[in-house]
């Protein structure tokens, strides 16, 4: 891939761009900020402020064709192995297409069902239990559409192992009306496992042993873990070794935000990203938002050399955004092996981290705009509030835009070198109409396939994720230690059995 006509090219471009301002860009261009977007149903890309020119886009485009891009999104779409070092397809898409397979449409009908059943007056609360996947992304969505949250029914999350966590998830709840949902697709996970379990007692102390069985449903594919737990098989829901955690949302890990919002929201959630699915796999290079999304990460990552990127939403509601779209990126391009099991012989998966703007400006935007380091930024806007408060909307997109403008044009001649900003830092604009359940499915997909899209140019696998097993591995023995379950390990290192022993003495 880095050997190859197209990268070279790439790379002969990147230093004829290497003096080029953005001001120069877009004076030499009067057209450049309204020819260099793309639209998909009501989503706009504005990627104009970006170190780019349409010869860039080109290049990135031909690339696109040197990997076969177009071969390996039908490959995805259509459940093929795709997911090489675990044998099987990520066939994620066929969870939101219009006519799914018959198990995954039986499922959803089963998750209509006990959402409904879940606002018939017996619970005030439910509770999801998970970790990764089986938490951010439901997490995120509740959050991101609390416009559409049936308010009758307190929907939370607990995920932290930390006692904390589930002494504050549960703060003011009854427990003879709280339901659990408990998310582990091996039902092995430890700090699931453990939270379930003392939510089990919680419940018990309540109700007793017996009837506390009745406050809990799960979502695995291990259902003779979930009976062997005490969940009853009706309140048991499949997962599929097809569908990565992180790809999870659209499955019965959702269960709980469809509970929050109903399945009619989630519905046109699941709609939402059918939509950028086809527009992934039908739409030319150049207007497809997730490909372009990619390839421009592909040209800020490797050719300009930038390890990091930050997602700002201009969002209240999308708050926990970022942090999904970090475990989906990070989780899936944190490879160094490629697929034939070489090293990896350029950079892949970059840093992403972010918060809500405008919070954020008086957080890192100093950095951002007067920093040694360039950080490009992914800004997401929207165009109609959820709320009634427009002075507020306003002002937050007003915030959007300027930061965007700055960050591209900055102040060189403003005298006082400590007043100058250099300007010339990549950003790229995702403007929507609303922020509706409809268009948050269009942003997870759209998200999903810009990192599928990187992976496929690194010849990656993003959808497994060896890196978790050894800590996890290594925690496992160490906690058996910790309990005087085990004796201590005499080849462990002396910095860690120091750690534990000084933990020992003073716990």
């Amino acid at each position: 891939m880095h050997d190859t006509g197209e990268w070279h090219a790439l790379s002969a471009h990147r230093d004829a761009l290497r003096g080029v301002h953005l001001r120069d860009l877009f004076d030499r261009d009067s057209d450049r900020g309204e020819r260099l977007t793309a639209e998909a149903d009501g989503l706009l890309l504005d990627y104009s402020k970006n170190r780019l020119t349409d010869e860039t886009v080109a290049l990135l485009a031909a690339l696109a064709d040197g990997v076969r891009l177009r071969e390996w999104i039908v490959n995805m779409l259509t459940g093929e192995v795709v997911n090489f070092t675990e044998s099987r397809p990520a066939w994620h898409t066929a969870l939101r297409r219009p006519d799914p397979p018959p198990e995954v449409g039986e499922e959803l009908d089963r998750m209509a069902a006990f959402a409904s059943e879940a606002h018939g007056g017996k619970w005030d609360a439910l509770v999801n239990i998970g970790i990764g996947g089986s938490d951010l992304g439901p997490a995120m969505a509740t959050a991101a559409l609390a416009t559409y949250v049936n308010q009758e029914l307190d929907v939370r999350f607990l995920s932290n192992v930390d006692g904390a966590h589930f002494r504050e998830v549960t703060r003011g709840l009854d427990p003879a009306r709280t339901l659990f949902i408990v998310v582990s697709k091996t039902f092995t996970t430890t700090e699931t496992l453990t939270n379930a379990r003392t939510a089990r007692a919680w419940v018990a102390d309540a109700v007793g042993a017996k009837a506390a069985n009745s406050h809990f449903a799960a979502v695995t594919a291990r259902s003779d873990k979930a009976r062997e737990f005490g969940i009853d098989a009706n309140a048991v829901f499949a997962m599929w070794d097809w569908v990565g955690g992180r790809y999870s949302l659209g499955s019965a890990v959702g269960l709980s935000l469809m509970a929050a919002v109903g399945p009619d929201a989630f519905a046109d959630m699941l709609a939402g990203m059918h939509h950028i699915d086809e527009h992934f796999r039908t739409a030319p290079w150049a207007e497809n938002l997730p490909a372009l999304l990619g390839l421009i990460g592909i040209w800020n990552r490797n050719f300009w050399g930038w390890p990091t990127y930050a997602v700002l939403p201009y969002s209240q509601e999308l708050a926990l955004f970022p942090a999904y779209i970090q475990q989906l990126d990070m989780e899936s391009s944190g490879k160094s092996v490629q697929a034939d099991g070489t090293p990896a012989p350029t950079a892949t998966g970059p840093v992403v981290w972010g918060q809500p703007g405008t919070n954020g400006q008086h957080a890192f935007h100093q950095l951002l705009h007067q920093g040694t380091d360039i950080v490009p930024v992914e800004f997401i806007g929207f165009c109609r509030p959820n709320h009634s408060h427009i002075e507020h909307h306003d002002l937050l997109m007003a915030n959007l835009f300027a930061q965007a403008e700055a960050l591209a044009f900055g102040a060189p001649d403003a005298g006082d070198p400590h007043r100058q900003f250099p300007g010339n830092r990549p950003s790229t604009v995702l403007l929507a109409d609303q922020l509706t359940p409809r268009t948050l499915g269009q942003l997870v997909a759209l998200y999903e396939h810009k990192v599928f899209t990187q992976a496929t140019v690194w010849s990656i696998n993003p959808f497994d994720q060896g890196g978790v097993e050894l800590g996890k591995t290594l925690a496992t023995d160490i906690a058996a230690e910790l309990t005087g379950a085990a004796h201590p390990n005499p080849t462990r290192d002396s910095s860690t059995q120091s750690l534990i022993n000084r933990y020992l003495e003073h716990r």
